[in-house]
């Protein structure tokens, strides 16, 4: 099973894009891609081919606009998509983000075009997620960042409705962040309310290891 993983810098984690093959280790940064990677090669390295698409900084414009050369071109059985904070964080940050109405228009297009363009594949759509953090939490220049990026949420809501208009899966990953944080704290999960960190990336990757081995592998 050919498997891509499509998203921005929390599936990027800084991977070496100039080894874009599967298995070797770089290719898959430090994030949730290499977790799951070790876990399905682990039982058996030959089952599935793993490439991670992440590209830091990228909104949903921009997995729209590299469809092609990072998801059709490799022709995968399984796409996997990770998407959101960075519509939010963008209009921050350079007065260019996504608002919630054109993110689930441009996301609805991701969708039913690869879907014309690859029938067969099956598609997880991952739910972005926050939590406080120096990244989100308010400032003196911004006091209700932290609100801003709440706006996570609606966007969570509209990939979650695309996934059951599509039928596609769906990965909930927000109320586990939640309520690990009360445990362990927000720091230990994302350093910054957004980047994960080691345990962060870890839980992620078993949340989706989760799904995968429940309903798509076989």
């Amino acid at each position: 099973m050919k498997i891509v993983l499509f998203g921005d810098s929390i599936t990027d984690m800084g991977r070496d894009r100039q080894f874009n093959t599967p298995n070797y280790v770089g290719s898959y940064g430090c994030g949730y891609p290499i977790f799951i990677t070790g876990n399905l090669h682990s039982v058996n390295p030959h089952k599935h081919q793993i490439y991670n698409r992440g590209i830091s900084g990228n909104r949903i414009v921009d997995l729209y606009a590299r469809i092609k050369s990072d998801v059709w071109n490799l022709r995968p059985d399984l796409l996997s998509i990770l998407i959101g904070v960075n519509d939010i964080w963008h209009e921050l940050d350079f007065n260019n983000g996504v608002d919630v109405i054109r993110f689930e228009k441009v996301y609805r297009m991701l969708i039913e075009d690869t879907l014309k363009e690859l029938p067969n594949l099956k598609i997880i759509l991952c739910e972005p997620f926050i939590l406080e953090g120096s990244a989100t939490n308010n400032t003196a220049e911004i006091p209700n960042k932290f609100e801003i990026f709440s706006q996570i949420y609606d966007y969570a809501k509209v990939v979650k409705k695309l996934a059951e208009e599509y039928d596609l899966y769906f990965l909930p990953l927000q109320e586990v962040f939640t309520q690990k944080a009360k445990e362990v704290g927000a720091e230990a999960l994302l350093n910054d309310g957004v980047h994960p960190t080691v345990a962060g990336a870890n839980v992620i990757a078993n949340e989706w290891l989760k799904l995968f081995k429940e309903k798509i592998d076989n």
